[in-house]
């Protein structure tokens, strides 16, 4: 299993921890010039269930691969937290903010890996 797999196979399972809605995992590698190889983009309900899914993140993957962010930005308000990993950046919306910029849709031709919802 590749680095990527195993960064994305905790972040997924850490933002399902937290009851994370809507987890979607965004593939730009083939675009040229892409800041990132993968987005992975979800959504809370509340500010500070977007905290809590953000820190579950970044605890989780300290934890299983020893790996830290390059960068955390948003916290301070907690309506859209972005967690950057270099080859992955991670997105954790409220709905309106997410609806708003869309973003796991601006790559029309990105292949986009829908996870379901636990509950």
């Amino acid at each position: 299993m590749s680095e990527t797999t195993i960064l994305i196979n905790n972040i997924v399972k850490a933002s399902q921890e937290k009851k994370a809605k809507n987890i979607v995992i965004v593939d730009i590698s083939e675009f040229p010039g892409a800041i990132c190889q993968r987005f992975v983009v979800c959504q809370g309900n509340t500010p500070t269930q977007v905290e809590a899914i953000a820190n579950e993140i970044v605890e989780e993957v300290r934890k299983s691969t020893k790996e830290k962010p390059i960068s955390t930005d948003g916290l301070r308000e907690s309506r859209w937290v972005g967690i950057d990993y270099g080859t992955i950046i991670v997105h954790v919306f409220i709905p309106e903010l997410r609806e708003f910029y869309d973003i796991e849709h601006l790559w029309a031709d990105a292949k986009i890996e829908t996870i379901p919802d636990l509950d």
